[in-house]
């Protein structure tokens, strides 16, 4: 008797975890548009500048795209086995504002490239494949549809092919990793020398599978980088190339970086005058070990990670805490939004990254909640219909909207007779924030204006509109816009200013906050920020403020 009354106790439980599964894929919230059906090429990489425009490419050498190039432009390379006269375009700029997009000339291969935006606001992207491994190239954003792609050649003393950058508080980049590169070296190129070895690269690389590629770096708030690679992280002073720190392995051991692609966010850094700033590394999803090589040599999918990992990284003693997601998920990307939120989108719940080795597309995108107590941070929002699987990307837009696009998981464009066709559409979808019925909560920035510049340090006012109540205390946020690409979003920063006083101006609607603005280079890079002000978790439309 006790024996049935445990089964059925037990079916119980299981009825009741059904239930609660499909509640949390019902819609919560948020909402899905289609921006464009085909906008030419598959959204590879994504990058937001300081014009509301987004640059997007992904290789020259997948054959003719669906976008001409202008004027009768074409990419000659007599050495590329597909393409040895190319007249299409592989990389576009998007026009926000009107929905359009141009084609833009790339002419060497940026396939798994990277990149980020340099303090006066230019693209830098480095590396690629094949011709493109050692370029540099530069964009310099326009409002005359005439700017291009400018391409230095030896911009690079090392091949960089999956190699990850990160902007650094003098302004320069540094390029770190790539396929068989154990180390790391500076753009514009520094001397004596330009690259140094990073052992950690190589004990962190599985034979044959990789796992150290792309490695999720951040700029922590005492000047040093952290590096995530596999299952693990340092803390490197790359002045001195010295590890100062080594962090424990994230329990249970599994990879987390390409190919058992999950991805990473440094959580919004506050209290940015205290002498310590907390800074908290929030790695998610994922593969199991040896995934990659199941999907590629026995056609067996694995069922992706589903736990997220947190450490503050600037503790003593720092130690992961390990909290499961409402589902598996790899080739995800992870986006913060405004609020301080983050949003997990894209990718699949079985398999890994690479060509045709993802399986089950995950529609639903899940909501982190970084201040909710422990098992209370996600939240599930409304599914797309579309599969963004391999080769897709994520950016948040200046009105607070992510901008979805990609997927091809194919060798070359493929639209039928395959598991994913190459997906050339681009969406858009709207956080919850963005609802009707918030739109009386929402700020309305009315100073600074944008393309404003701020210094270091400085006491700053902000003025702004609001139809409905306002609870103090209101928060104002600065995110520097990422470059995304195989499920990470590089330089991706998001700063709480110390608010040092709010104020109502008589019975109107007008409002002021006046915050400071971070106090060193370190702690918040030079260059271009979207800043918002938000009035009980709504954000403002942002306005672009440069920090000099």
């Amino acid at each position: 008797m006790a024996t049935r009354a445990t089964m059925l106790y037990a079916l119980f439980l299981t009825l009741l975890q059904l239930l609660l599964n499909r509640h949390l894929s019902l819609a919560a919230g948020g909402k899905w548009n289609l921006l464009l059906p085909n906008v030419g090429i598959s959204a590879m990489h994504m990058q937001l500048l300081r014009n509301d425009r987004v640059i997007m490419f992904d290789r020259t050498n997948f054959g003719p795209s669906n976008i001409s190039l202008p004027d009768g432009k074409c990419r000659k390379n007599p050495m590329d086995p597909i393409s040895k006269l190319d007249c299409t375009a592989h990389s576009i700029e998007y026009d926000v504002a009107s929905n359009t997009v141009r084609p833009l000339t790339v002419q060497s291969n940026t396939w798994c490239s990277s990149g980020s935006v340099r303090p006066d606001g230019f693209l830098v992207q480095t590396g690629g494949d094949r011709d493109g491994a050692l370029k540099a190239r530069t964009f310099s954003p326009c409002n005359n549809d005439r700017c291009d792609w400018v391409e230095i050649n030896n911009g690079l003393a090392k091949r960089r092919w999956y190699a990850s950058n990160h902007i650094l508080p003098d302004g320069r980049q540094i390029v770190i990793g790539g396929q068989a590169q154990f180390n790391y070296e500076f753009y514009p190129k520094t001397t004596s020398p330009n690259v140094i070895a990073l052992p950690f690269l190589a004990e962190t690389s599985d034979r044959g599978q990789e796992n150290n590629l792309y490695p999720y770096t951040f700029l922590n708030t005492d000047g040093n980088l952290f590096i995530f690679a596999n299952n693990r992280a340092i803390l490197l002073d790359y002045v001195k190339n010295t590890v100062v720190k080594t962090f424990p392995a994230i329990p249970g051991g599994d990879p987390r970086s390409y190919p058992s692609t999950g991805s990473a966010v440094l959580l919004p850094l506050k209290n940015l005058e205290a002498v310590k700033i907390d800074a908290e590394v929030l790695v998610c999803g994922g593969a199991p070990k040896g995934s990659y090589i199941l999907a590629l040599r026995k056609n067996t999918f694995v069922r992706a990670l589903d736990t997220c990992a947190r450490i503050k990284i600037n503790d003593a003693n720092p130690q992961w805490t390990v909290e499961n997601m409402p589902r598996a998920r790899v080739m995800g990307d992870m986006t913060l939004l405004p609020n301080g939120d983050v949003l997990l989108i894209n990718g699949g719940s079985s398999g890994s990254a690479a060509w045709e080795l993802g399986r089950e597309p995950v529609f639903v995108p899940d909501l982190y909640h970084p201040e909710n107590p422990v098992n209370s941070k996600f939240e599930s929002l409304n599914p797309s219909k579309t599969p963004r699987m391999y080769h897709s990307a994520a950016v948040l837009l200046r009105d607070g909207r992510v901008l979805v696009g990609g997927s091809n998981p194919h060798a070359f464009y493929n639209f039928t007779g395959v598991l994913f066709p190459t997906e050339l559409s681009l969406e858009a979808f709207s956080p919850v924030y963005l609802e009707p019925e918030f739109a009386n909560l929402r700020p309305n920035v009315m100073s600074p204006k944008s393309q404003s510049s701020i210094k270091y340090g400085m006491s700053l006012k902000l003025k702004f509109k609001v139809a409905g109540e306002v609870k103090s205390p209101v928060k104002v946020t600065m995110v520097f816009p990422s470059f995304t690409t195989h499920s990470f979003s590089m330089n991706q920063r998001l700063l709480v200013l110390d608010n040092v006083k709010f104020t109502r101006k008589g019975k109107s609607m007008n409002y002021e906050v006046q915050v400071r603005t971070p106090r060193s280079a370190i702690i918040a890079p030079p260059g271009y920020y979207m800043m918002f002000v938000v009035n009980q978790n709504i954000p403002s439309e942002g306005v672009w403020v440069r920090l000099q």
